[in-house]
């Protein structure tokens, strides 16, 4: 298969050079008034002409906009947390050699600096169900039970609309051994939140809710809507004691018009699977 196309993760601090032009310039118009005002005092017989007075105002006028613009810009960067995120990447993958894993176009020791996770140990003949749970269409309960009569455990990130309105098939997930991660609260393209809190916001309040209904403690994995993402991000995850998880292998089975038969999907899995795989599923 082909690889989804990822940009490059650009961060730019905001400019401090503009807000320093602004306080010199300040500086100097009151240096000037300042001297102005002393001559006046010093020739206070002298009668100043219109004109003078006309630039000595336009001068305390302008440098008091650049005071106004200069502390707007410091609340510009405050606010923004001297961070803008230019670019997201989206996680895509490249099967190169059957049975063996994908490539893919993000550094992998970055991954594992951030705690970031796309694949298991490929010297071990495993894999790692993991699925996604946005809604409930009905098979998840079938699901729990091949799982169950089979002995595996999977993983299931859920949102918090599914946690609403399923809570009895979440505690099913939580009393057979599953483990349940944080697939965000609104499932919302977390790379355009630029702020940690807002980020931040979307992990806790899931968590809060788990804790509501479950009674314990989300635990702390996260997997990015859509798989959309950028490197500030994961970072603001690690900090939060998150570990990012990615897949290896995704099953195109979210659009129900569209799947093949059950041969045909067994056997392009079958082609793509790989020891150490994370496998996505809906």
């Amino acid at each position: 298969g082909s690889a989804t196309p990822l940009s490059s993760v650009q961060i730019r601090l905001s400019p401090r050079k503009d807000l320093d032009i602004y306080l010199s310039l300040f500086f100097v118009l009151r240096i000037i008034l300042l001297c102005l005002h002393i001559f006046n005092k010093k020739c206070g017989k002298l009668r100043m002409q219109k004109k003078e007075r006309c630039i000595i105002a336009a001068i305390g006028l302008l440098s008091l906009c650049l005071a106004i613009i200069g502390c707007i810009e410091v609340r510009k960067r405050e606010m923004t947390n001297d961070i803008e995120v230019m670019a997201s990447n989206n996680w895509g993958l490249s099967f190169q050699e059957e049975g063996k894993a994908p490539i893919i176009d993000v550094d992998r020791e970055m991954l594992q600096e951030l705690d970031a996770y796309y694949l298991g140990n490929e010297d071990e003949k495993k894999i790692y169900l993991t699925f996604d749970a946005g809604y409930e269409n009905g098979n998840t309960e079938k699901i729990l039970d091949a799982l169950k009569d089979n002995q595996v455990k999977a993983t299931f990130f859920i949102v918090g609309n599914y946690l609403e309105t399923c809570p009895d098939i979440v505690k099913r997930m939580v009393e057979e051994g599953h483990m349940v991660g944080n697939h965000t609260y609104h499932h919302k393209d977390m790379a355009q939140l630029t702020s940690e809190d807002s980020f931040l916001k979307e992990l806790t309040d899931l968590e809060d809710l788990y804790k509501e209904v479950i009674g314990m403690d989300m635990p702390k994995f996260y997997r990015p809507p859509q798989g959309k993402f950028n490197e500030v991000q994961l970072q603001w995850a690690k900090d939060a004691g998150y570990k990012t998880c990615f897949w290896s292998l995704a099953y195109v089975d979210w659009d129900e018009k569209k799947q093949p038969s059950k041969e045909e999907a067994m056997d392009k899995l079958t082609k793509r699977i790989h020891p150490g795989a994370i496998v996505l599923l809906h």
